[in-house]
C-alpha cells in the first residue's frame, strides 16, 4: 500500500450511545456471551469514573468468563455499532479507564498464569491477573515480573499493558513495552493475532495477501517508512516517555514490534485477549538507603550521581509527603527510620549476597557529600516499611485535614534527569504564579519522572479555566526540557488534548493513521489520545458541580460536615481490590465485584449525591441500587485504616440505612440482632429455657426465619449467668489496688454470651494492682443499633450510658473494653453521633482496650509466663480504630510465640454473618486466611480471637477448636493452668418449664421495637 493511500479515520467527535439499540445490544450479549452481562444503574454508576477527573457512565459492562467469550462480547458490540472499552483495575489516572462504552471487565474470571517458562523466563497469562498475584505464583521459580507500580496489590496485567507501567523497579527493567514478548490481540473488525517483533522474513508473510490482517501490516509498514524520520527527531529520547502510540518500536532498532507498538495504546486500538511476558530472577538481598537533603530540588540535582552507583530504584519523596502522611498517621513506623532532612532519595540496591547488597550500600554512603543525611536497612521488615511511604503517595496528598483537596491532572511529567533540579525549580515557580502553594512533589527520580497532586478548584467556572491553562503551561515547560507529558499514566483525556505540543501536528497525523488503521470507525475507546475530548470536560465535578447536600445524623468532621464532600472521598486507587494483606475489602475478595468493593460503593454514593439527568442513581436515600452494593458491606471498618484516604464505608452505610428505612418497616434481621443487647436482657430471665428452644431444630428453623437469621447459622447460647449477675453475687469490688479504680465494661456479648472472659478480666487487672468497678445499671455501647442504621436509638442508649458512667469519666476512671467492637464505638462512633458531649469526649479519651491499660498503667507488671504458641485473630475494628501493638506487647511479655494472622475479615462481622443471604459470602471471607489458618495449627497452639464474631465464626465452623480471649489466657496461667474457656451448653428439655414468660417478655419487647413512637431506651 502506497502511504498516500494510508486510511484515516472520519474526523469527528467521539460517538456516544445515542447511536446505539441498548436494549437490543443488552439482549444479544446475554444469549451469546458467557459470561456477566451488567445493563443495571449500579453497576454502570460502579464503573462511571477511575482514578481521575473524569467521568463517563458507561452504556453496560460485560465480565466474560473466557477469552472466547471476550471474542464473542466484541463481535456482539461491532454488530450493534457499540463503543468498546476493555479495563484493567480500574486505577488510571488520566480518564482512560472510563468511557460512554460497553466496558470489558476481565478481572474476575479471565486471572490465570496459564504457562511458565522458567527456561527462557517467559509466562502466559490472561489480562485480569493481578500483579501480587502473579508474582506470588512465580515465586516458586525464582521468578517475577519486573515492573512494579505503586498499585501492584491490585492493578492487572492488562491494564499494565494498556497503560504502557512503570513503577520504581522500572529502574532496573523498564517499562511494560520492554517486558513483553507476544501479545494475543483483537482488533474490533475481528483480526486475531499474535503479534511480537517481526523479521523481514515474517514481515514480507504477514503483509502478503488480500486479508484484513496483511492490510494491518502494510499499513505498519508504510506508517514507518513515512515517519520514520519524525519519530526518530521528536521522540524524547528518555526512559519515562509514556505519551503518545509507540510508533518508535516499527524501528528496525526495535525489531518491528507490534506488541511494543500496541502496549500503551489504553483500549483504542486493539482487545488485548493473552500476553506473554518475560521475567526477571527475583532480587536474592536487597539494601535501601535513604538520603536526607535540604530540599527537593538538591536531591533532584544530586540523582545523576547517584545513578553512577546503578540503583534498581531511585525514588524521590519531598517534605510535604512527609508531613501529609504524619497529619494522617500514615506508615508511623517508617517515619522515625528517616534521616535527617527536608527532602529524600530512596535508593534501592541488591546483590547476590548480603554481603555484596551491603558493601553497595556502603559504597553509596561513603560517596555522598558530608552533609547528606543518611540511614540505610538490608532486612525485609524496614525496607518494606520505608517503600511504604513512597508507595502511599497518592493517597497521603489527596484530603489532606486542613489543606484544599488536591486533583491529578500534572502528576507524572517525565525530563531528562540531568536537567530533573531545574525543572522542579521552574515547576514551582509556576505552582506560585497559579496560586497552587507549595503542592507534594515526589517521584522515579531516577528516571526524571514527577508525580504531584495540585490544589485545583474544580467546582467553578474561573477554577477549571485556571486549571487548564495551569495545565498547558506545564505542558510547554515539560517540552522545553524535551520530556514526556506522561511518564508513566498515560494520555486518556488528561493529556490527549496536549500532545501536539509535544509531538508538533505530523506526527499527531501518524497517531491518527495508526487509530484509522486498526479502529477505522473510531469504536475503541473513543476520546482518548487520539481525536480526544477536551482536557476540561467530563469532569466529575465541574463548574456545573451542584450536588445535594442531605441533612445528616453524623457530622463528618472531616468532610466540612457535607456528605456529598464524604462520597466523593474515594480517589480509585483501588487498595480496597487487593486480594491479600490488611482488612479491606472482605467482600471484594469474596466476590471480586467491583460494585462490593470500597471503591464501588464510594461511587454509588458519589452518583447518588452527585444527581443530574445522566446519573444512574436517582432515588436519593431510597435508591435501591446504593442499598443493594452496601448489603454486602461486612461494616469491618477496615477501610477506616487501610483506605489511604480514610473511606469510612461502614459510618457512610450506617448513615445510608438510617434513611433508607426511615419511617419504614426494617428488615427482620434488623429487629432480631439490632436489638440484640435488650433481648438478651429479656432471655436472661430464663437463658436455660431459650437455649433449649432454638436446640430443638423445628424452632430453631423457625425462629431463624422470624429473625432474619441465616439457617446454615447455629444460634449462639446464652450464658445461665451473666457476667454482671456474678459481678453482684461475688459483692463487686475486693480491696484497693495501689493501681487506682478502673471500670470494666460489660458488653452484651461479655456479659451475656462469654462472662468468663469478664471474671478473667476482673482476676488479671486485680492481679496487676488495680481496684476493678462494673456498673450497676444496664448499660449498652449502642454498636448494633449502629451497625443496622438505627442511628436515634443508638444516640439515646449512648446518651443513658454516659449518664450511668458520668461520675467516673469525670474522675478520669479509665474504661477497659473487652469487645473490640464496643470498644471501638467508645472510641470514635461515640464521638460522631454525639459530638457536642464532653463526657463522650472523656470516653473515648478513657476508653482501654485489656492490652491497652496493662502496657500504659502497668508497665512493671509482669504478666504470667505462657510460654505457648498462638494463632491470633485481630478483630477489625481493633485493628482499624485502637491497633494491636499493645497485645503484641503483652503476649510477648507472657512469652506467647504469636502469629498474629494478617487474614484479613473473619467475615462473621457482627450481624452480618447471621443475616439471611450473607452465609457464603461469609463462610468465603473466613476460608480465605483465618480458617486455613485455625487448621493447620496443632493442637498445642492456642488459638486467640478477643472478637465474640471471630470466636463464634471459629466455634461454628466445626473445627474441633474453641478460640480464647487474651483474658482468657492470662487468668488461666495466673491460676497454673491451661486455660479451658467456660462456655454454656445446651441444657435439657426441663429448661422449657418457664417458656410461657420468656415468650410474653419477648413478644412485649418486639412490638416495643416497632412501635413508631417509642422513644425511651429499652432498659432505663
Amino acid at each position: 500500500m502506497d502511504p498516500v493511500d494510508l486510511p484515516l479515520p472520519v474526523v469527528r467527535r467521539p460517538s456516544t450511545s445515542n447511536d446505539v439499540d441498548i436494549d437490543a445490544l443488552q439482549r444479544e450479549l446475554r444469549a451469546r456471551v458467557d459470561g456477566e452481562v451488567r445493563f443495571d444503574p449500579g453497576t454502570r454508576a460502579a464503573y462511571s469514573t477511575d482514578g481521575s477527573n473524569y467521568r463517563q457512565v458507561p452504556i453496560g459492562v460485560v465480565v466474560p468468563r473466557t477469552a472466547e467469550a471476550a471474542v464473542e462480547a466484541v463481535t456482539v458490540c461491532r454488530e450493534h455499532g457499540a463503543p468498546l472499552l476493555s479495563r484493567g483495575g480500574g486505577t488510571s489516572l488520566a480518564g482512560e479507564c472510563c468511557n460512554t462504552a460497553v466496558v470489558l471487565d476481565w478481572s474476575k474470571y479471565c486471572n490465570r498464569l496459564l504457562s511458565v517458562d522458567p527456561h527462557h523466563r517467559r509466562c502466559v497469562v490472561e489480562p485480569g491477573i493481578v500483579l501480587d498475584d502473579l508474582n506470588r505464583q512465580l515465586a516458586e521459580y525464582g521468578l517475577q515480573y519486573g515492573p512494579k507500580p505503586a498499585t501492584h496489590p491490585n492493578c492487572t496485567i492488562g491494564g499494565m499493558i494498556g497503560n504502557n507501567s512503570c513503577g520504581s523497579t522500572a529502574q532496573a527493567y523498564g517499562k511494560v513495552v520492554d517486558n513483553l514478548h507476544r501479545l494475543e490481540v483483537l482488533t474490533y473488525d475481528g483480526v486475531r493475532i499474535w503479534v511480537g517483533q517481526t523479521d523481514d522474513a515474517a514481515l514480507e508473510r504477514l503483509s502478503t495477501g488480500g486479508d484484513r490482517c496483511a492490510e494491518l501490516y502494510r499499513g505498519l509498514i508504510a506508517l514507518r517508512e513515512r515517519y520514520e524520520g519524525l519519530v526518530r527527531e521528536r521522540f524524547p529520547d528518555i526512559p519515562r516517555r509514556v505519551s503518545g502510540y509507540n510508533l518508535d518500536s516499527l524501528l528496525p532498532e526495535h525489531g518491528f514490534d507490534v506488541a511494543g507498538l500496541l502496549t500503551g495504546s489504553e483500549s483504542t486500538l486493539v482487545t488485548i485477549l493473552h500476553a506473554e511476558l518475560e521475567l526477571v530472577p527475583v532480587p536474592k538481598h536487597t539494601a535501601l538507603v535513604v538520603l536526607g537533603y535540604p530540599d527537593i530540588c538538591q536531591a533532584a540535582d544530586h540523582v545523576p550521581t547517584v545513578l553512577e552507583h546503578e540503583p534498581t530504584a531511585l525514588e524521590g519523596v519531598d517534605h510535604q509527603l512527609i508531613h501529609f502522611q504524619q497529619e494522617k498517621h500514615l506508615n508511623p513506623e517508617a517515619m522515625r527510620e528517616l534521616p535527617d532532612g527536608r527532602a529524600y532519595l530512596m535508593v534501592q540496591l541488591t546483590g547476590d549476597t548480603r554481603e555484596e547488597a551491603d558493601a553497595r550500600a556502603q559504597a553509596l554512603i561513603d560517596a555522598k557529600p558530608a552533609d547528606v543525611g543518611h540511614t540505610w536497612y538490608d532486612d525485609e521488615k524496614h525496607v518494606q516499611e520505608l517503600w511504604s511511604v513512597r508507595e502511599s503517595g497518592l493517597g497521603a496528598t489527596a484530603h489532606v485535614p486542613g489543606k484544599p483537596d488536591t486533583w491529578e491532572g500534572w502528576e507524572d511529567s517525565a525530563v531528562p534527569v540531568n536537567r530533573l533540579g531545574d525543572y522542579l525549580r521552574d515547576l514551582q515557580w509556576l505552582y506560585e504564579e497559579f496560586d497552587y502553594g507549595h503542592p507534594s512533589v515526589y517521584g522515579h527520580f531516577g528516571h526524571g519522572c514527577v508525580h504531584t497532586r495540585i490544589p485545583f478548584d474544580l467546582e467553578s467556572e474561573e477554577g477549571v479555566a485556571r486549571m487548564r491553562t495551569f495545565v498547558e503551561r506545564a505542558a510547554d515547560l515539560v517540552v522545553s526540557y524535551g520530556g514526556s507529558l506522561s511518564g508513566e499514566h498515560g494520555d486518556g483525556q488528561s493529556r490527549g488534548e496536549l500532545l501536539v505540543k509535544m509531538f508538533g501536528p505530523e506526527l499527531i497525523e501518524a497517531f491518527e493513521r495508526l487509530k484509522g488503521l486498526f479502529d477505522p470507525g473510531n469504536r475503541m475507546n473513543p476520546g482518548k489520545i487520539v481525536l480526544p475530548y477536551r482536557l476540561d470536560e467530563n469532569l466529575r465535578l465541574g463548574a456545573d458541580f451542584l450536588p445535594w447536600e442531605p441533612d445528616t445524623i453524623f457530622p463528618f468532621p472531616h468532610d466540612d460536615g457535607r456528605f456529598s464532600r464524604a462520597a466523593a472521598r474515594c480517589v480509585g486507587v483501588g487498595k480496597c481490590r487487593s486480594s491479600e494483606g490488611g482488612v479491606m475489602c472482605p467482600s471484594y475478595r469474596a466476590t471480586r465485584e467491583e460494585e462490593h468493593s470500597t471503591r464501588g460503593r464510594a461511587r454509588l454514593l458519589f452518583e447518588m449525591v452527585r444527581g443530574g439527568d445522566d446519573s444512574p442513581v436517582t432515588d436519593g436515600w431510597r435508591s435501591k441500587e446504593v442499598h443493594d452494593a452496601l448489603d454486602l458491606c461486612l461494616a469491618c471498618k477496615g477501610c477506616k485504616t487501610d483506605c489511604p484516604v480514610d473511606v469510612d464505608m461502614a459510618t457512610y452505610k450506617a448513615e445510608f440505612l438510617h434513611h433508607h428505612y426511615k419511617g419504614r418497616l426494617r428488615p427482620l434481621a434488623h429487629y432480631s440482632m439490632g436489638w440484640l443487647p435488650a433481648a438478651a436482657r429479656v432471655v436472661s430471665l430464663a437463658p436455660r429455657t431459650v437455649n433449649a428452644l432454638t436446640a430443638l431444630p423445628w424452632v430453631a428453623r423457625v425462629a431463624k426465619t422470624l429473625g432474619g437469621v441465616a439457617p446454615e447459622r447455629d444460634v449462639p447460647l446464652f450464658a445461665e449467668q451473666r457476667f454482671t449477675d456474678w459481678w453482684r453475687e461475688r459483692g463487686g469490688p475486693r480491696g484497693e489496688g495501689h493501681r487506682g479504680e478502673v471500670v470494666v465494661w460489660p458488653d452484651t456479648f461479655t456479659d451475656h454470651f462469654h462472662p468468663a472472659i469478664g471474671k478473667a478480666a476482673v482476676e488479671v487487672l486485680e492481679a496487676a494492682g488495680f481496684t476493678v468497678k462494673v456498673p450497676d445499671a444496664a448499660v449498652c455501647c449502642g454498636l448494633t443499633w449502629i451497625s443496622t442504621g438505627q442511628l436515634g436509638i443508638a444516640r439515646r442508649v449512648l446518651g443513658h450510658t454516659i449518664d450511668v458512667l458520668r461520675e467516673d469519666l469525670r474522675r478520669g476512671t479509665p474504661v477497659v473494653g473487652l469487645e473490640p467492637s464496643c470498644t471501638a464505638v467508645f472510641r470514635a462512633d461515640a464521638a460522631e453521633l454525639l459530638p457536642k458531649s464532653p463526657d463522650v469526649a472523656r470516653l473515648r479519651e478513657q476508653t482501654r482496650t485489656l492490652a491497652e491499660l496493662l502496657v500504659e498503667s502497668a508497665d512493671d507488671w509482669q504478666p504470667p509466663r505462657v510460654d505457648a504458641r498462638a494463632v491470633v485473630q485481630q478483630h477489625c475494628h481493633q485493628y482499624a480504630v485502637m491497633g494491636f501493638d499493645a497485645d503484641r506487647k503483652i503476649l510477648e511479655r507472657a512469652g506467647v510465640d504469636a502469629d498474629v494472622l494478617d487474614a484479613g475479615c473473619c467475615g462473621l462481622a457482627g450481624n452480618f454473618g447471621f443475616e439471611k443471604d450473607h452465609y457464603e459470602v461469609s463462610m468465603a471471607c473466613a476460608e480465605a486466611g483465618l480458617l486455613p489458618a485455625v487448621r493447620e495449627a496443632d493442637d498445642a497452639t492456642l488459638v486467640l480471637a478477643d472478637g465474640f464474631s471471630c470466636r463464634t465464626q471459629v466455634d461454628q465452623a466445626d473445627i474441633g477448636r474453641t478460640p480464647l480471649h487474651l483474658a482468657e489466657v492470662l487468668a488461666a496461667a495466673l491460676r497454673g493452668r491451661d486455660a479451658r474457656p467456660d462456655r454454656p451448653s445446651p441444657p435439657g428439655l426441663r429448661a422449657l418449664l418457664p417458656l410461657g414468660a420468656v415468650a410474653a417478655a419477648t413478644a412485649t419487647l418486639a412490638a416495643l421495637g416497632r412501635a413508631r413512637h417509642f422513644r425511651r431506651w429499652p432498659f432505663p
